[in-house]
């Protein structure tokens, strides 16, 4: 089973970028595809964006399209997330999950192992 470690959280204006990162252990990283998602304050949580295994397939909420681009590097064990003209409606705690399955990857419900997440605050 993998372990997910996120970083790179913290406080920014609007208009500026992060960079997200997931380091995974204990696992063929290779296997898994992974997901972004975010919980927002008082809101539930929604699917950001989402890579296959292979990174030959992304996916993206229409809300970050265009801003925000998930990559990973299987060597490394990393999936990251660059975020760029932050919002302050992109203010939330990002999670990162793993899952085996090859379908749904826009679905919380298709990921078995999530990280601790990482907050992410965007003033404007």
């Amino acid at each position: 089973q993998v372990q997910l470690v996120e970083s790179g959280g913290g406080l920014v204006q609007a208009g500026d970028s992060l960079r997200l990162s997931c380091a995974a252990s204990g696992g063929t990283f290779s296997r898994y595809g992974m997901g972004w998602f975010r919980q927002g304050p008082g809101k539930e949580r929604e699917f950001v964006s989402a890579i296959t295994w292979g990174g030959g397939g992304t996916f993206y909420a229409d809300s970050v399209k265009g801003r925000f681009t998930i990559s990973r590097d299987n060597a490394k064990n990393t999936v990251y997330l660059q975020m760029n003209s932050l919002k302050p409606e992109d203010t939330a705690v990002y999670y990162c999950a793993a899952t085996r399955s090859i379908v749904r990857l826009t679905s919380s419900s298709e990921y078995d192992t999530w990280g601790q997440g990482t907050q992410v605050t965007v003033s404007s």
